[in-house]
């Protein structure tokens, strides 16, 4: 097996330098208070196509040789990747094929199209689209482009870890998003390399996380679920690749919930005003959820918003997650007797706790029911989890029993 060392990456930094933007950082300082440390964002979901991908997807395909080229490319994906390979092979003058789910949103599929892919949905799930593609590969010729798991991906990814010291300097920590291993995998080494004080931390979704297992038992070991909202680092297996190299320069990895997740989404966007998919946030998610012995900080922190591509709708709904989870956004339902003035007595105390009636509902349809009750269903503004439990409080003390929805 390869290995990726500081010659390989500054070639893929040569190579990509004319081509890739070289993604902003920008200060955090909710995060700084937070942590008590100095936080930046590394915003990759500015980059081309609206992730990091592109840097590995470019660096392979550019270093195929011409003949090999001539076979054109294939790639499984259901988003980013997807993006990434399309872009770079239309920018090398590569015809490229993109196997993704049927179920694959519209945005991604549109912009994988756009970018010059002829695309195929096939399967429910990215692992059906990737046996199609390897199945393409071997009968056509065309090279399979792996999201992770080749020693040109790591190398290309890695450069996002030289920009990062270029920029940030004095840089401490640096946080991670991570899937299949190959963002992870390349920083890792470029810091080992230049500056290996630099403490490396690799972030998980905890409903899909196969990296600590792996890590424990020494070699790739597959997830256990695969239930998560970040579908971007949802990935059953690490790379053989990948892993070599983390296993070697990265001892600590972390895991971050759902809710964390989105109440990281809803930060980068209230507050960073930045778009951010649910996978890209999850370096954020660890330092909001994530206990200071367990982050062991140092220096000034850089998190990698690792992408951006969100389905619009998907992205209203993880916003309403969002705010929930922060204690911002109340659903309850309350049975109160058919008579009048008794929806308004329930308004009014609503009222009295400062709390923002979002939307109201009644119904008198249910078999739980007495025949003089009907159910109210509200939904509240509140201003953060104190104020969510006053008002809740305030409900019970009035005599109403308070069901919350999630």
């Amino acid at each position: 097996m390869d290995v990726v060392g500081l010659e390989r990456i500054e070639a893929a930094a040569e190579l990509l330098g004319p081509v890739i933007r070289r993604t902003p950082v920008v200060a955090s300082r909710v995060l700084s208070e937070r942590t008590g440390h100095e936080v930046w964002l590394k915003c990759e979901n500015l980059q081309r196509t609206g992730s990091f991908k592109p840097r590995g997807a470019y660096n392979r395909i550019a270093n195929l040789p011409l003949d090999v080229r001539a076979g054109g490319v294939v790639a499984a994906s259901a988003g980013n990747h997807a993006q990434g390979v399309a872009w770079a092979a239309s920018s090398l003058g590569i015809e490229s094929t993109v196997f993704m789910p049927v179920g694959a949103s519209l945005p991604k599929l549109a912009a994988t199209k756009a970018y010059g892919a002829r695309v195929r949905q096939v399967g429910d799930t990215v692992d059906e689209a990737l046996d199609a593609a390897v199945e393409f590969a071997q009968r056509t010729g065309a090279t399979l482009i792996h999201p992770f798991d080749h020693p040109d991906i790591v190398a290309g990814q890695a450069t996002v870890g030289l920009e990062i010291l270029a920029q940030l300097p004095r840089v401490g920590t640096v946080v991670v998003p991570t899937g299949g291993g190959g963002l992870l995998a390349g920083i890792a080494v470029a810091l080992h390399h230049l500056a290996p004080d630099v403490r490396v931390l690799g972030v998980q979704a905890a409903a899909a996380a196969a990296w600590p297992d792996s890590l424990a038992a020494g070699r790739p070991v597959r997830a256990a679920s695969m239930s998560t909202m970040a579908d971007g680092i949802a990935v059953g297996l690490p790379g053989a690749v990948p892993f070599r190299h983390v296993a070697e320069h990265v001892p600590t990895m972390l895991t971050v919930g759902e809710d964390a997740l989105s109440r990281a989404l809803l930060l980068c966007l209230e507050r960073a005003k930045l778009i951010v998919e649910p996978a890209g946030a999850a370096a954020v998610a660890a330092l909001m959820s994530c206990g200071p012995e367990e982050l062991g900080l140092r220096g000034p922190v850089c998190a990698i918003l690792s992408g951006g591509n969100i389905d619009p709708l998907l992205l209203t709904r993880l916003i309403g997650h969002g705010l929930s989870s922060a204690g911002r956004y109340l659903a309850v339902q309350v049975t109160i007797s058919d008579r009048p003035g008794r929806l308004s007595g329930l308004l009014g105390v609503v009222g009295k706790t400062g709390a923002s009636v979002v939307d109201v509902a009644h119904s008198r349809i249910g078999a739980w029911l007495a025949l003089d009750e009907v159910e109210v269903s509200l939904t509240l503004e509140t201003r953060g989890p104190e104020h969510r439990d006053d008002v809740l409080a305030t409900l019970a003390d009035a005599g109403y029993v308070v069901r919350v929805q999630d």
